[in-house]
């Protein structure tokens, strides 16, 4: 076996050894559909070679991840291990709004409310 670790690795093979992706076909998927940025460069492939010290951006559900590649990794490992593959250099989240909403009104995706939350509804909205 090698153990000189490579130069080089495919950018999916890459988010997949660092926990950002599941699977490695939807790592695939976010490279091929130009989700991720190289050194602010779009990319379209998957097999795009990444190194240490490269840049890359990506959307992580609300969140834009600005991510620094410290090494390349061997495998997918568990998440402490997967961690030390990178530096996250993303700007911080913007606080939460605080909920200034109508009386009764719900957050989205609180799901239905209980009967106790809706005749709390019911007596707010009679005053």
């Amino acid at each position: 076996m090698n153990d000189v670790a490579p130069e080089t690795l495919r950018l999916d093979k890459w988010l997949w050894y660092a926990r950002f992706c599941k699977t490695r076909s939807l790592a695939t998927a976010m490279c091929r559909n130009g989700d991720v940025r190289v050194n602010r460069q779009p990319v379209r492939k998957s097999n795009q070679a990444v190194r240490a010290g490269d840049v890359l951006t990506f959307a992580q559900g609300p969140r834009i991840r600005v991510i620094r590649i410290l090494a390349l990794g061997t495998r997918r490992g568990p998440a402490p291990e997967a961690q030390t593959l990178y530096e996250d250099i993303s700007p911080p989240m913007p606080p939460r709004e605080q909920h200034t909403a109508a009386p009764g009104a719900r957050a989205t995706g609180a799901g239905r409310p209980t009967k106790r939350e809706r005749r709390a509804i019911d007596r707010l909205r009679d005053r």
